[in-house]
């Protein structure tokens, strides 16, 4: 059965009214039916008395069911925007979040003041959003985005091409538990949002992030801070002298974070906040840059 475009936001809306409250129910509804229509919110607003085919009614219905039953809006329409960017996402990778925009911009603001063509490297890089970001604003970076998971490094891959970005930008596997490969080389920046959440808190994740987002880059040991104790150590190595390490953490976690920091030798340069004001990230320096 066809229906105006309307309509179909209506009914949706109406149906996620279930699970959403007012705003957030109005906001997906308007995403989606823009997503399956290919329309804009203006063209879809100007169309509001057409009748959308029977394909886009469809795509509509199965789209709020699987919203009802709790998947991210993200992966339901298999792209997200982050710091500018539209990426591309699937249930392989996390799904980038405001709060990373902290870490992102930290980043690039310690980035522009490198030396000329720096290398930079994004480590469990999932969708490449914090390296993408850097590359898109640091126009001379060479950028290298690292994961564990072939399957996150395909979605960073395809985001990559979307936006124009290979010659700059390339993929290459790698364990963040690990030493790094030798043939990585050495970085002036390395930037990472690894998995910090803990035992406890991964009992009790929303059953969005759950059911759908992937546990390899959310669990971080039980007190949370197993990936940074191993970064900090192994991946100290693959700085150049007076190199950057640059890290988002989970709230309540920074002053555990900076005391392994500089216990492997770092000095702390800036710790800043997100959106939220709820402190986010730090930017650490190793040793000095030499002459």
């Amino acid at each position: 059965m066809v229906k105006q475009y309307s309509q179909l936001y209506l009914d949706a809306r109406r149906a996620l009214l279930l699970t959403e409250d007012p705003q957030m129910a109005g906001m997906m509804a308007r995403t989606l039916l823009c997503h399956v229509s290919g329309k804009s919110q203006e063209a879809v607003l100007a169309d509001r008395d057409l009748y959308a085919s029977e394909e886009i009614c469809d795509a509509m219905d199965e789209g709020v069911k699987r919203l009802i039953a709790g998947e991210p809006l993200a992966y339901v329409i298999g792209e997200w925007e982050f710091y500018g960017l539209k990426l591309y996402v699937n249930r392989n990778t996390l799904i980038p979040r405001d709060d990373t925009c902290a870490v992102a911009s930290l980043a690039i603001k310690q980035a522009l003041f490198l030396d000329q063509s720096p290398r930079i490297l994004d480590l469990c890089c999932g969708t490449g959003c914090i390296g993408l970001a850097v590359a898109s604003r640091v126009k001379d970076a060479r950028v290298t985005l690292a994961d564990i998971s072939r399957d996150a490094l395909a979605v960073a891959k395809k985001n990559i091409t979307t936006h124009k970005l290979s010659s700059r930008v390339s993929c290459v596997q790698a364990d963040a538990m690990r030493e790094p490969p030798a043939f990585l080389g050495k970085f002036d920046l390395i930037v990472s949002n690894p998995p910090y959440i803990t035992g406890g808190e991964m009992l009790e994740l929303p059953k969005s992030v759950k059911d759908f987002e992937p546990h390899l880059a959310l669990y971080g040991g039980e007190d949370g801070l197993q990936f940074y104790r191993s970064i900090v150590s192994n991946y100290k190595h693959a700085l150049k002298p007076g190199g950057y390490l640059c890290f988002e953490f989970g709230m309540g976690q920074g002053d555990d974070v900076c005391t392994i920091l500089r216990e492997n030798g770092f000095s702390i340069e800036e710790r800043t906040k997100d959106f939220g004001d709820i402190e986010r990230a730090v930017l650490a320096r190793y040793g000095r840059k030499e002459d």
